[in-house]
């Protein structure tokens, strides 16, 4: 005989996912909005009622993973950015040896970023063995469009979130920078055809560099691994670097994917 009697356990883990995956779209929807949300704004984007939004903002607000702006704005808060941190330190211990093992083959500096909003921020880098090299600083922000690791990290999303992370106005850092959305768009449907994206004195005059995404399993832009090289080294060095970045970033998922 079959027991109908039900179990109230299953109902409140049921509830209690529901809840947790409401609060995962609420973070979410804030990333992608670094200068925060009004509550209806907020609501909209993860299509809840306000009511619902109203009272998972103040369960994250009290867990200090939303913070609420002077002019009514919500944004991520200060125990979200310390996450993000500890998560951006264990990601860049975790590739270190695929960083190591790329600057050893190329004597070249080795960068390891993700995206941050709208930006992409470097989390590790291996400098080069050399006198004349390209450097930038760990935790420092760069541009999505004119960086080879913006760009890798954009030609792995989908074009509507690209469209939701690029400004109105691309701007221009140097002759190079290309400052048209619809150019850029079809330079990244190269970039995902060929798995590499290239930044050639777009973003710092004197500097040009490759760069590949890299998965985790389920984010196809978890980060993105680079190379940038003084371009007097660059035309010679192309092809090699190209072949090594892909390389490195191919090894680079195989270790995020690992379960």
């Amino acid at each position: 005989m079959r027991n109908n009697t039900s179990n109230p356990a299953d109902g409140g883990g049921k509830t209690g996912v529901q809840a947790i995956a409401r609060a995962a779209a609420v973070l979410r929807a804030l990333e992608r909005a670094p200068t925060g949300l009004t509550l209806s704004q907020l609501a909209a984007a993860v299509e809840l009622p306000k009511s619902t939004g109203h009272r998972i903002v103040a369960a994250l607000a009290e867990e200090q993973l939303v913070a609420h702006e002077r002019g009514g704005a919500i944004r991520l808060g200060s125990a979200a950015a310390r996450l993000g941190a500890a998560s951006r330190e264990a990601l860049g211990e975790r590739l270190r040896p695929v960083l190591l093992g790329l600057r050893r083959d190329l004597d070249e500096t080795v960068d390891l970023a993700v995206l941050d909003g709208g930006c992409v921020r470097f989390v590790d880098q291996v400098p080069a063995p050399r006198r004349l090299r390209a450097t930038s600083s760990i935790g420092e922000l760069f541009p999505l469009h004119c960086t080879a690791n913006g760009k890798a990290l954009l030609a792995a999303l989908p074009e509507a979130r690209v469209l939701e992370l690029l400004p109105a106005r691309l701007p221009r850092f140097t002759p190079n920078t290309e400052t048209s959305r619809e150019q850029l768009l079809t330079e990244l449907a190269t970039v995902r055809r060929q798995g590499i994206a290239f930044d050639r004195e777009e973003h710092t005059e004197g500097i040009c560099a490759i760069g590949a995404a890299i998965s985790d399993g389920d984010d196809p832009a978890a980060a993105a691994i680079s190379v940038p090289v003084p371009s007097q080294r660059f035309a010679a060095a192309e092809a090699t670097i190209a072949s090594a970045t892909k390389a490195a970033a191919k090894a680079a998922t195989g270790l995020l994917s690992v379960s």
